[in-house]
């Protein structure tokens, strides 16, 4: 009796394992595949592909942007949104004629179609990074600065993708610093970042006046800002020794006047009031 209870509880286990794995052949997923990773330049054209194994009549196909909320690109047999003015489909694949940042993200694309146990729904996934040349870069150059201060020089660029590296340039002339280093380029009297664009003096002398001016690059491409002029002065002794004289003598002045009218009791009279006797 137990042997016939143990096999027809494998029998019972044996019907409900086959009973879902039809079901999920019917109606559910099918396995993920390997997801896909497109890179594209902003501008150009790119192909979103769907790796579906066939395309029949009866096949039913959604594109969806994946992100915070999904968004339809091709839904009903058309392309939704802008991607009706610069995307096209093949097959099941979509061509984008002019990529652009905002496209990147997440696709995928949802092909269902009959089978033989039911309605069958297979998925693809497409990753999509679009490259992005570098803006003309902000470059803070200070007007005028003290010889033996610390100057900093900054240089930055928010579009690039990927994060570009900048090179500071003076006078026209690439600053060229100790590659030993990796990115941080010293010499004698600078230190570069080509990292974060920083470009400091930690003692600037009358030698480093000039016109500077940054170039932020990328695998895409480069851009500069215009130059800036940075002139450097010796600290002025000589004006300051002046200037305190003059304090000096001001001080004494206001000094000998206020001695001057205590003396003659400027400060020390005083108003009488004479009253009228009462009549």
């Amino acid at each position: 009796m137990a042997r016939r209870s143990r096999h027809r509880l494998l029998l019972l286990l044996l019907r409900y394992l086959v009973v879902a794995l039809g079901y999920h052949k019917a109606y559910g997923f099918s396995a993920p595949k390997d997801q896909q990773v497109v890179t594209a330049i902003e501008y150009q054209e790119v192909i979103l592909a769907c790796k579906y194994p066939k395309k029949t009549i009866s096949s039913r196909l959604e594109w969806k942007k994946l992100g915070r909320s999904v968004s339809f690109v091709y839904y009903q047999q058309a392309l939704q949104g802008d991607f009706k003015e610069r995307a096209e489909m093949i097959d099941f694949s979509i061509r984008i004629k002019n990529v652009t940042r905002n496209d990147a993200g997440k696709y995928r694309c949802e092909v269902s179609a009959p089978s033989e146990q039911g309605q069958n729904l297979e998925e693809d996934t497409v990753t999509l990074e679009v490259l992005v040349a570098p803006a003309v870069p902000s470059c803070e150059v200070p007007h005028s600065a003290l010889s033996g201060t610390v100057v900093e020089l900054r240089c930055q660029d928010k579009e690039g993708n990927p994060a570009p590296e900048y090179t500071w340039f003076k006078d026209g002339i690439r600053l060229v610093g100790n590659s030993k280093v990796g990115s941080q380029s010293t010499n004698s009297s600078y230190s570069m970042n080509t990292k974060s664009g920083t470009l400091q003096f930690n003692t600037v002398s009358k030698m480093d006046s000039g016109e500077y001016s940054c170039e932020a690059r990328n695998s895409v491409g480069h851009r500069k800002c215009p130059g800036k002029r940075m002139q450097v002065d010796d600290l002025n002794i000589s004006g300051i020794i002046a200037a305190v004289v003059v304090v000096a003598l001001v001080i004494s002045v206001c000094g000998l006047g206020v001695c001057y009218a205590q003396r003659k009791g400027y400060f020390s009279r005083r108003v009488v009031l004479h009253r009228k006797p009462l009549q």
